[in-house]
């Protein structure tokens, strides 16, 4: 039940990450569709059902803020207001893409909105978001960085290295593993010494232990308000475990055939984030209405932006040169 006379998030913040939601599942599902019209080449990793993470720090940032991520980042990119287009026009290879087609699905970047780069090397970004968020502190500029990773990332050695660099310079940095229960293809419970693979090691750098569900998106935003207000305001660096779960295999190429039926079924018919909050809605009495005319708007803008990425023409060939040296030409300055 919910708890209507002390509702700290309210209706707007709600239909905001409501919308915000709805459009990373719609998008990531057109993306799949795309796959199977073999429109988008190359590997491709999906975070349908990971929504309310992505959903809930996109609605919590700022302008300004930094966000980096792993190769499974189309809904962290599309969170901090990049453009649908843009996105899968990447995933298509096509001028109108975010990097003019070059970077692909597991290489999204979008620096105008904060989104520093989609990392395919694992724990590589952890050790460069502290970077920015150093850059942050020393500029006095206010701006918080957030880390995203999965639970694989806990058992590489940039993970300790960072949180241990983190905390010492008390940097204004949230790290955030997704914890989706599978490293890859691995039970992540059967490679990793203790229970709750991040949350279990904060306290050798005397970090809090923060678990939350990750398909709670009011619990999820509550978190990632917190975390990012406790950074912005000078006291240091958060680790946080959001529990959720995958609904598609590691990849477009992997069938998920190695987790149990029962438990796919349990998480995607009892623990989807976005069947579960638009329930939540209706709990809240906000009309239906309100939250159909969501739904038409973002499967609207989906098409739209399906139709321009489609449109849009394979790169000319000398795109290869442009954006790779600093000038945006193809000259090496020594």
């Amino acid at each position: 039940m919910v708890d209507k006379l002390n509702d700290d998030i309210g209706e707007e913040k709600r239909l905001q990450l409501w919308e915000m939601m709805l459009k990373l599942r719609l998008v990531e599902k057109k993306a799949y569709d795309l796959f199977l019209q073999n429109l988008i080449k190359g590997t491709s990793h999906l975070a349908l059902g990971q929504e309310a993470i992505a959903g809930a720090f996109g609605v919590a940032l700022k302008q300004g803020d930094y966000t980096f991520c792993t190769y499974r980042g189309h809904a962290h990119t599309l969170a901090r207001g990049s453009s649908i287009e843009g996105v899968l026009g990447e995933l298509m290879g096509r001028q109108c893409g975010l990097m003019k087609g070059k970077g692909g699905s597991m290489h999204l970047t979008d620096v105008d909105k904060g989104v520093m780069g989609s990392y395919a090397i694992i724990g590589a970004h952890l050790t460069i978001a502290n970077g920015t968020a150093l850059a942050s502190k020393y500029n006095k500029t206010n701006e918080v960085s957030v880390c995203f990773f999965g639970d694989g990332t806990t058992n590489i050695g940039a993970f300790h290295e960072a949180l241990n660099m983190a905390k010492i310079w008390n940097l204004p940095i949230v790290f955030v593993c997704e914890n989706n229960l599978y490293m890859e293809y691995t039970p992540i419970h059967e490679v990793t010494a203790v229970e709750h693979p991040a949350a279990d090691r904060a306290g050798a750098y005397d970090l809090d232990k923060i678990i939350v569900d990750g398909n709670d998106a009011d619990e999820m935003l509550r978190t990632a308000e917190k975390a990012i207000s406790k950074a912005r305001e000078g006291k240091g660096p958060s680790l946080i475990e959001a529990k959720t779960y995958r609904h598609s295999g590691h990849s477009r190429a992997d069938p998920g055939k190695y987790r149990p039926d029962e438990e796919v079924k349990d998480w995607m018919e009892n623990k989807d984030p976005i069947k579960n909050y638009r329930a939540k809605l209706l709990d809240f009495n906000i009309n239906e209405k309100i939250i159909s005319e969501i739904e038409e708007k973002i499967k609207d803008q989906v098409e739209k932006a399906t139709e321009i990425s489609m449109a849009s023409p394979i790169p000319e060939i000398k795109e290869i040169f442009t954006d790779v040296w600093a000038n945006g030409g193809s000259e090496w300055h020594n």
